[in-house]
């Protein structure tokens, strides 16, 4: 492959980003616009940032390589991440809106008066945003180490560096335009290589590809039980993960939030399509990538080996820009989370300087992890975020929108036993201190006990402490449920 073609393409990506971030700062006036682009995202525009930043690099690559290397039940994974959305459709969305919140401790404290509550939702928030942070880092440094020979480390400090311009020039005004801009430009550098990669294989007379599961590597020692940890920390994940959430609060009402959520099915569910692609294909052209730890090098890798020349660099080249799309975007809106709540409950003062500050802070952790965590493959990486997502935020959100008795009592104790036990369990695995067996299984894929550990902790817990109950409970519970058009003091409602 050609370096040349490659190194132009991230270039270009680089610097495509900088400028159209560039032109949310020209617009970019308040503190409401830095945190949610003042509340006047539209439907079409929000669908397309949210599903900019939600294809992370699990989605790019990391399908495509889980499918390489172990076979057609990986599809539960794409199937996951869009279903995620439809959870979040039904239960989440326009109540989250109608909340009025900045960010999920705002959430919090508003629905249950607590400033113990929100510190321990800022604790997760922040542990979360941290945790997905890192394997899209890392997957910028495999994706320029692997095309161009550049040190590891590379790849993630550059997307460091241009994520904390992007994020700290404009906020959430300038990220919105950018995350847009690079879910269409993700979406072409998958399809147009794969309409080549089919055809090549097409005109190789169509052979077939072996998926014979007796050959293929097992992930886990109990592989169903890894399965269903993969359902449940995906469909229920979704609804809390950091930077999807603060999403919602740019739309301007609740009816806009629900329009947004089926857009993003339709984009995502169209995105899902592709990586499967590559990892059937993969199969029969990369077979050796089987044998290794670059599984997930196989969407940068094929367009040479199936059609090889200048038009293979090209579509290399193509992927390439795709892939660092993929890392700037969601490392962009996760920033843009952390950062947040960094700057409303860490640093000192909630102004323009110190969010650029706590941008700053926001990757520098990260990074660092980065550069010293390495050889996990970058798709079970990020549902570890998700399993701590959907052990805490998860019966959050459920419960704090659908069940008047949750008390902040409650709500801590499953966000502490949910959550915590989820970051204990996935940082036990990160660590190696455990590598096989049940007890393995049952950390590496935690969400299975650890969703339902915080379910019962916030409804047992608020059982027991009926007189804590916010006074402010019934007019929240209005506020969620309660279209705009019927909201004293709303646009368009009663005076």
């Amino acid at each position: 492959m050609s370096q040349s073609y490659t190194v132009t393409a991230v270039a270009v990506v680089v610097v495509a980003t900088v400028l159209v971030g560039g032109f949310g700062l020209r617009i970019s006036r308040t503190t409401s616009d830095f945190y949610v682009a003042s509340r006047t995202v539209r439907p079409g525009l929000n669908a397309a940032a949210i599903s900019g930043e939600y294809l992370s690099a699990a989605s790019f690559l990391g399908i495509a390589g889980l499918l390489l290397l172990h076979g057609p039940d990986m599809l539960w994974y794409p199937v996951g991440y869009t279903a995620g959305y439809l959870v979040l459709l039904l239960f989440v969305a326009a109540p989250l809106r109608r909340s009025g919140a900045y960010t999920l401790p705002d959430f919090a404290e508003g629905r249950l008066e607590s400033r113990p509550a929100r510190r321990v939702v800022s604790a997760l928030v922040v542990g979360a945003g941290w945790l997905y942070l890192v394997p899209q880092l890392q997957g910028a440094g495999l994706t320029l180490e692997i095309l161009t020979g550049a040190p590891n480390w590379f790849g993630a400090v550059l997307v460091a560096l241009v994520v904390v311009v992007a994020v700290a020039a404009g906020g959430m005004r300038s990220i919105t335009f950018v995350q847009a801009f690079q879910y269409w430009l993700k979406l072409t550098a998958l399809l147009v290589p794969a309409i080549f990669l089919l055809l090549a294989w097409q005109g190789d007379g169509r052979p077939a590809i072996d998926f014979d599961l007796t050959e293929m590597s097992s992930r886990a020692d109990h592989p169903m039980y890894a399965t269903y940890g993969l359902i449940v920390s995906t469909f229920l994940g979704t609804m809390g993960l950091p930077h999807v959430v603060v999403r919602f609060y740019t739309s301007p009402n609740g009816r806009a939030a629900r329009r947004t959520t089926v857009g993003v099915l339709a984009l995502i569910g169209g995105f899902y399509l592709l990586p499967p692609v590559y990892g059937a294909l993969g199969r029969l052209y990369a077979p050796a990538l089987d044998l290794g730890t670059d599984a997930d090098a196989a969407v940068l890798l094929l367009p040479d080996l199936v059609i090889g020349g200048t038009a293979g660099d090209l579509l290399g080249a193509l992927v390439a820009g795709g892939a660092f799309a993929a890392f700037l975007s969601t490392a962009s809106g996760l920033t843009m989370a952390v950062a947040g709540v960094l700057t409303q409950d860490v640093l000192p003062s909630r102004g323009v300087r110190h969010f650029r500050l706590a941008t700053l802070l926001a990757i520098l952790v990260p990074l660092g992890g980065s550069l010293l965590v390495s050889g996990m493959p970058v798709a079970d990486a990020v549902v570890m975020a998700f399993a701590v997502s959907a052990s805490s935020f998860c019966p959050l959100l459920v419960l704090g929108i659908w069940w008047r008795r949750l008390t902040p009592p409650g709500a801590i104790a499953g966000l502490l036993l949910g959550g915590g036990s989820a970051l204990v369990a996935i940082v036990i695995t990160v660590s190696g201190a455990v590598r096989s067996g049940w007890p393995h299984a049952l950390l590496a894929w935690p969400a299975v006990w650890s969703v339902p550990v915080g379910f019962l902790a916030m409804i047992l817990v608020s059982l027991a402490t009926r007189s804590r109950i916010p006074p402010g409970t019934k007019a929240a519970m209005t506020r969620f449920h309660l279209p705009e058009a019927l909201m004293p003091g709303v646009r368009g409602g009663p005076r």
